[in-house]
Parts: structure tokens; sequence; C-alpha cells
């Protein structure tokens, strides 16, 4: 393990603890696309909520949610919360994708990543985190996510400085692990394990923690 780069350690770490994970629970990737929107500033058992009464109205597919009334998407998706203001986020999405991809996700899927993302982040209301859950979870394209979680573990164990910005993070992930959108996928998902498990917002169980001593192995 001595030559190993400390984000591969962590990365066996988490894995040898928890197990894969297989993200992302969605059985298209237009539902993971609108997952991705419904999950800002929420947890997935909302985010849940929201995509079953999506599935009961037969609204998740780029057809049936382009002409569903603005009102109407709002309440289905009120579990998600901020659910008139997710509602306008997917309607402009849906916009993005009928004029740069003639209403096909598949489309801004297959599209070359730099691309695909751009568009992504001409959307309003869709950011850096969004637009990338969108690409690595229902595009299969080989960027890391990064959320609050990825930066509360990783700064506190001293593998980056508090201040670390999205951009700083994402390139340390792709230049440190090989360009894989499935090791992309599944450690992001271990991250998520390991910080609602033990590297909590408040009351951190460090010394149960699977990444206990993490911050004296070599960076």
């Amino acid at each position: 393990m001595a030559n190993t780069d400390a984000f591969t350690y962590v990365y066996e770490l988490l894995l040898d603890h928890f197990g894969y994970q297989g993200w992302w629970p969605g059985e298209t990737p237009f539902e993971i696309a609108v997952g991705a929107v419904l999950t800002q500033n929420t947890n997935w058992q909302n985010v849940a909520k929201a995509i079953d009464n999506l599935k009961v109205m037969n609204w998740l597919s780029y057809e049936a949610l382009a002409v569903a009334p603005m009102e109407e998407l709002a309440e289905a998706i009120r579990p998600s919360g901020y659910y008139n203001l997710k509602a306008r986020r997917l309607k402009n999405l849906l916009a993005m994708i009928s004029r740069e991809y003639d209403g096909e996700l598949s489309f801004l899927l297959s599209d070359k990543t730099e691309s695909a993302r751009h568009n992504l982040l001409s959307v309003k209301g869709v950011g850096p985190e969004t637009a990338d859950a969108i690409l690595l979870y229902a595009g299969n394209h080989p960027v890391f996510v990064i959320d609050t979680y990825t930066h509360r573990v990783f700064s506190r164990h001293g593998l980056f400085p508090e201040e670390s910005d999205y951009h700083e993070m994402q390139q340390e992930f792709i230049d440190r692990l090989p360009n894989d959108h499935q090791l992309f996928n599944e450690y992001h998902a271990l991250i998520v394990m390991v910080s609602k498990e033990y590297c909590k917002k408040k009351n951190p169980l460090c010394e149960a923690c699977p990444l206990k001593g993490v911050n004296n192995y070599p960076a």
C-alpha cells in the first residue's frame, strides 16, 4: 500500500467497508436527469416521493414533462422542496434540450463531454454538481461529481484545503484516478455513504470511521 495514491487508498478503504453501491437510483436516463435536479437541497427520500408522483402521472418522459402544466408539475414534485423553483428548473432544462438537441436527451448524453457540460451549465438553475451528476449517472461521462460530502470528507482528512473550490477538487480527482466513469460513479457513492454514516456534519464518529488514520497517509 506504500506506493498507492492517497485518493486510491481512500477508495479502497471505503469499498472494503461498504461494498459496491450501484448508483444512481433511476430506471432511465431521463429519470436520472430529473432526479439530479430534484435532489438539490434535499435528501433522496424526498426526491423518491416526487419521482413516484411523476410516475403515477406518466410524466417521466421528455414529451410528457415538456407539456405538463407548470402549476401541476410543481404540485407533483412538492415533496422534493422548493417545488415551484424546481419546476421552473426542469422546464429550463427541457427547453435547452429542445433548443440544442431537438428534444432528445440521448443526443445531449452522447455529445462530447465539454460541449454537453457547457450546454447544461447554460441552463438557469443547473450548476456544476447537477450538470456533472447528469453527465456521469445518466450519460456515463467520466466526470467526477463534487458535493458537500466530498468537501467535508477530504478537507477533514487533509487531502484538500478547506477553501478549495469545485473545479480544483474535481481536477484533483481526475488527475489522480483512472479516467473511468464506473470508478467515478462508485467512488462518489461511497463518499456519500461514509459522510452519512460516520463523517457527519455534527458529531462525526471519527474513532469508528473506516478512514481513521488517512490523515497520516502520504498525499
